[in-house]
């Protein structure tokens, strides 16, 4: 089983006179599609209600749902204070995911200011190991946390850091963006087998039943030497990555993943090309 759905609402869903994200599950349900990342990008700020109602609605419509935590979580702040404003946005966040019976949430690790990176990850691991310890304390560890792959090199959050922050728990499981990835080498991901060494790296340190759950982003990217600039539309074809390599690796790997399309305002358009090129490419094999 693999799951397709967007990050958020495609501009379409509002021009078609949709206003409500309770309305994206039986929209996307529609379309062919069964994944939903709801975005708390700037703060977890709906109501128990819309919360519940999400969550019916999914349920409903047979829609897996996962939630997007803060942006401006930093794990790696050399001030205490925010290190720990970290831990409460990432509780919030499986709060309401708890609520709405999202299985995931995904989290951005941080920043790198002032210090080295060896010494912002150790502050980074510690202020994640108390996340889970208030997380379990507050029985919300049933709830899969994936540090994501960041893009920008002075961001805290490189796959090989990724994969460091993940070992502190199993229950913890690695969020692939493939267009950080792609800006982070510079345009490297293209062929089959650059994803593939991805998920390798993933079974080496993590395992295969982590590798073959996995969460995934895509989306074109446009990048420079610092790393990602900006996201765009699966038709912006100047960009990369594609998706045909990523979905042939995922087929020869026996992968299981959630797949969430970031694309820039055609999120849920995007999904569903995504899910195409991946069936196109399974009845290949």
């Amino acid at each position: 089983m693999i799951w397709f759905g967007p990050a958020g609402n495609s501009d379409s869903f509002y021009e078609q006179g949709f206003k409500r994200s309770y309305e994206m599950p039986q929209w996307l349900n529609s379309m062919g599609l069964n994944a939903y990342e709801y975005q708390c990008n700037k703060g977890v700020r709906l109501n128990d209600d819309t919360a519940l109602l999400i969550g019916q609605k999914c349920r409903e419509y047979n829609i897996r749902l996962s939630v997007h935590a803060p942006y401006y979580i930093n794990l790696a702040s050399t001030e205490e204070q925010k290190r720990k404003n970290s831990v409460q946005y990432i509780i919030d966040t499986l709060k309401a995911a708890k609520i709405m019976g999202a299985d995931r949430i995904v989290a951005h690790p941080g920043y790198v200011s002032g210090v080295s990176r060896q010494v912002a990850m150790e502050l980074a691991l510690d202020c994640l190991l108390e996340t889970i310890r208030s997380a379990e304390e507050l029985d919300l560890m049933d709830i899969t946390i994936c540090p994501e792959v960041l893009g920008k090199h002075n961001q805290l959050g490189n796959l090989e850091e990724v994969i460091v922050l993940c070992n502190l728990d199993e229950r913890l499981i690695p969020c692939l963006d493939f267009a950080h990835l792609h800006s982070l080498t510079q345009g490297g991901m293209k062929e089959k087998e650059d994803f593939i060494n991805v998920f390798k790296f993933v079974e080496k340190y993590l395992g295969n039943e982590r590798m073959r759950k996995v969460h995934i982003h895509f989306s074109r990217v446009e990048f420079g030497k610092g790393g990602e600039k900006k996201h765009w539309s699966y038709k912006d074809i100047q960009f990369g990555p594609d998706f045909n390599p990523l979905a042939q690796a995922i087929i020869d790997l026996d992968l299981e993943p959630v797949i969430i399309s970031e694309s820039r305002g055609t999120m849920a358009e995007d999904a569903l090309t995504f899910k195409n090129i991946y069936e196109e490419e399974k009845s290949r094999v």
